[in-house]
Formats: structure tokens, C-alpha cells, sequence
């Protein structure tokens, strides 16, 4: 698998693991849907730019996010995890 593989196949499985859109990763990065779903169909590549900001988004390491669906999933932290098909909110998200 390549790079370019690993990244793509880690974000759909945050976006799974997180029960997240495209939609709301693209709102986060402060591109459109439509950017995500190109760089996510192998159309235009995710920079490495966006990959910190993917991995900051999912706050696990980019190193994590770059290994693979498999690391990043693993790296997820509970609190991102989705329960019972309803996502749990990250704890920055969390009133204090």
C-alpha cells in the first residue's frame, strides 16, 4: 500500500470510527466536501499540510495517521469514539 493509500484509508476509517461526514472533516479543515471527497477518491493528494491537520482534527499523531487505517483507528482516543452509532463529542467539545 502506499503512502498516499495509508492516508486515504485512515481518514475514511476516523470518519467511520468517529461516525463523522466528510462534510464536517471538510468544515474542521476549512475546505469544501467536494476537496475531501477528491483527495479521499485519489484525485487531488491529501499535502502533508493537511495530514497534520487531519491528525490535529482527530487529536492522534500524524505519524499514527500515516501508518495506516489499522494505527489511526487504534490511536483514536475513546472520548472520538462513535457509541451506539451516535458520535461521542471530543472532550474540547465537552462543556467544562
Amino acid at each position: 500500500m502506499t503512502l498516499a493509500e495509508c492516508v486515504r484509508s485512515a481518514v475514511a476509517a476516523l470518519l467511520h470510527a468517529t461516525d463523522e461526514s466528510q462534510t464536517d472533516l471538510a468544515a474542521a479543515l476549512g475546505v469544501s466536501q467536494a476537496q475531501v471527497s477528491r483527495r479521499q477518491a485519489g484525485d487531488a493528494p491529501w499535502s502533508l499540510g493537511d495530514c497534520d491537520a487531519v491528525a490535529a482534527y482527530f487529536e492522534i499523531d500524524v505519524l499514527d495517521l500515516m501508518a495506516g487505517p489499522a494505527r489511526a483507528a487504534e490511536a483514536l482516543l475513546d472520548a472520538r469514539r462513535r457509541t451506539l452509532g451516535r458520535r461521542v463529542p471530543a472532550a474540547s467539545q465537552v462543556e467544562q
